[in-house]
């Protein structure tokens, strides 16, 4: 990777973690409990937010998962755009478009992590956004530009990864990359989220130290002719560094590497948690 190819990669990356809808935009996650539960700002709701009117309305989650809104009168709440007194409201499942409940800068959705409901809520005035410190990264170091040999599954395997909320989410492996580093070998399994990419949760020796403890994150094409190339100078920080409402993976034991990868992103500095 060229220096300018590197440099638009970073610039790309922080273009979206800075986007309004980016991921320093969170500033709420809270589990949906079976029932009505009343959501807004005012502190006697059930769920309490921390922006928009004092009273959003009542969220109702039924037993077949069916989960629908009754917005309060006066509120200035739009549902996907349209100003309505009852919605079903979607969740993120199979990849679709959550239904989205805007009120002002901030709107809040419904996600499905783990067979359970939850209620997700951004802001663009969220000082994890206007006040974000930036990224810092290690000098770039093309010795961690690494082409790896790719070893096929098949089928693929199952490999269990931990979670921040302290939940397991089981993803299926399609092959693992092994590569050399100072004459020792190493083993990473991606998952494959997208079609046309794959995505490593790892951990090394400088985690927890000078890069994130938890993990980083670090996408690749598909490999070619049984090589992967894999540029440990785009390995970046999960949304949980910057955020204490993302639901982050954890690098499984067999991602984490027993030498430090001195590049990619460094510790966020504006982090505290």
């Amino acid at each position: 990777m060229t220096d300018d190819t590197l440099a638009q990669a970073r610039a790309t990356r922080l273009a979206r973690l800075t986007a309004p809808d980016g991921w320093l935009s969170l500033i709420g996650f809270d589990w949906l409990a079976e029932g009505p539960q009343r959501v807004g700002s005012a502190p006697d709701n059930d769920i309490v937010l921390a922006a928009g009117p004092e009273h959003v309305g009542t969220i109702v989650l039924a037993a077949d998962g069916t989960t629908t809104l009754e917005v309060e009168p006066g509120a200035g709440v739009l549902v996907d755009g349209r100003e309505v007194a009852h919605a079903t409201l979607l969740d993120d499942a199979a990849g679709r478009t959550p239904t989205e409940v805007r009120f002002g800068t901030a709107r809040l959705f419904v996600i499905l992590r783990d067979g359970r409901k939850a209620l997700r809520v951004r802001d663009e005035q969220a000082e994890t956004r206007t006040r974000f410190a930036g990224l810092d990264h290690f000098p770039e170091d093309a010795s961690w530009r690494v082409v790896a040999d790719w070893v096929p599954f098949d089928p693929p395997r199952d490999l269990q990864f931990g979670t921040v909320l302290g939940t397991i989410e089981t993803e299926k492996v399609p092959g693992k990359a092994v590569f050399e580093r100072d004459g020792r070998t190493f083993e990473l399994m991606p998952i494959q989220e997208t079609p046309d990419a794959l995505f490593f949760v790892f951990a090394d020796g400088t985690s927890g130290k000078e890069t994130y403890g938890a993990a980083r994150f670090l996408d690749t094409a598909l490999p070619r002719d049984g090589r992967l190339v894999i540029d440990f100078n785009e390995a970046r920080n999960p949304p949980c560094a910057f955020t204490p409402y993302a639901t982050c993976q954890l690098a499984p034991p067999e991602n984490r590497l027993d030498v430090r990868v001195e590049a990619g992103e460094l510790k966020y500095r504006g982090g505290s948690h």
